[in-house]
């Protein structure tokens, strides 16, 4: 039984050691053309992408030049940069700029929200706190916030709950409350992703080098010579 699943487990490793250098090998010729096509492959190599692009195959070669380094903690945490191969999905998609522009405009908002919510959990704690006392579980006025962000936020763990009849209508109150509070930041960066899409409109945005500032009818990008997405 042991032998089998050994056979197993062997094929399995040779399969994802070919997998592995397929896309090895694909994201390395990416790299190459990128650099030749490109009109300025030395910006693009600088970029954050071009990075991106380099650390995704540098791990699996680097096991070729120090043979059995697999096995050296060194040189294994190199192929956790394979996660940056996720990464390359963001150049394709404008979306993923936008939202962060939008989360980036509606900061100051955020931090009021947030700032208005902890205040609101820290009165409401302690009103819990006055409210059931010791004897229900509320055994100190952080203990009892603990429980108001849980109930306001209608996650629930339902480790701590007011045994009183007060403390049962503050509870609802809370749990009414958490669910209008949940759509807030939901608005502000719905606001913002609209007005940034809106202005995205009137400013090409280049998804290589991110540069702005382009002309409405230009075809490729200023400063790397990329073909600007509409």
């Amino acid at each position: 039984m042991l032998d089998s699943m050994s056979e197993v487990n062997k094929a399995y490793g040779r399969h994802l050691y070919v997998v592995e250098w397929f896309f090895t090998i694909l994201f390395t010729l990416e790299y190459i053309l990128r650099l030749l096509i490109i009109g300025k492959p030395a910006h693009y190599a600088k970029s954050f992408f071009g990075i991106i692009d380099l650390l995704a195959v540098l791990p699996t070669y680097a096991s070729l030049l120090v043979p059995g380094s697999q096995y050296l903690i060194a040189i294994r945490i190199l192929r956790i940069l394979r996660v940056f191969r996720v990464l390359k999905l963001v150049e394709y998609s404008n979306e993923a700029q936008m939202l962060i522009k939008a989360l980036a405009a509606s900061k100051r908002k955020i931090i009021v929200f947030v700032f208005a919510v902890l205040t609101l959990v820290v009165i409401f704690g302690s009103l819990m706190y006055l409210i059931e006392g010791e004897e229900n579980g509320f055994t100190s006025i952080p203990k009892s916030v603990y429980w108001a962000i849980v109930t306001m936020t209608t996650v629930g763990y339902g480790d701590i709950s007011p045994k009183t009849n007060p403390g049962q209508i503050l509870a609802a109150l809370i749990m009414i409350m958490g669910y209008g509070i949940i759509a807030v930041p939901t608005g502000i960066v719905t606001v913002e992703l609209a007005h940034v899409r809106r202005k995205s409109k009137q400013n090409l945005v280049c998804s290589q080098c991110s540069s702005e500032d382009h002309s409405p009818d230009a075809q490729y990008c200023k400063d790397c010579g990329a073909r600007l997405q509409r």
